[in-house]
């Protein structure tokens, strides 16, 4: 199955962050399983790194490609497509994060691994 992962899963599994529910865990895991990470990860782990959001985050916000690829996970680039679509969903969560990631996983057809019920609002089919 393909599974795009959202920003906060991504750290917290990389972390071993005991607050990741063990299906989520299971998923990434599994190695039958296409795991993707979005351009826009990159983006916000890169962007809260340097604003001190996520100083625990230094080594992989350096080279986020190179940290994603090492761990054989696949990268998701940022179409023209998946930008008209996050700027059109409806609603005011204004996270430009998560309007991506939820814009991406239904061009993409793809359910999204993370905690956060925002996605919910977004009609995107997500596992946690």
């Amino acid at each position: 199955m393909r599974l795009l992962v959202d920003t906060h899963a991504l750290l917290w599994h990389l972390s071993g962050n005991e607050l990741m529910s063990t299906t989520a865990r299971t998923l990434i895991a599994d190695l039958a399983n296409v795991i993707l990470i979005s351009a826009a990860s990159g983006w916000e782990i890169t962007t809260k790194h340097r604003l001190g959001k996520l100083p625990d985050a230094a080594r992989i916000a350096q080279d986020v490609e190179a940290s994603v690829a090492g761990l054989g996970y696949e990268l998701l680039p940022i179409s023209m497509q998946h930008a008209q679509r996050a700027g059109a969903l409806p609603g005011k969560h204004g996270d430009p994060f998560d309007r991506m990631l939820a814009a991406q996983a239904q061009v993409e057809g793809l359910p999204i691994i993370s905690g956060d019920r925002v996605f919910d609002g977004f009609g995107v089919r997500r596992l946690w």
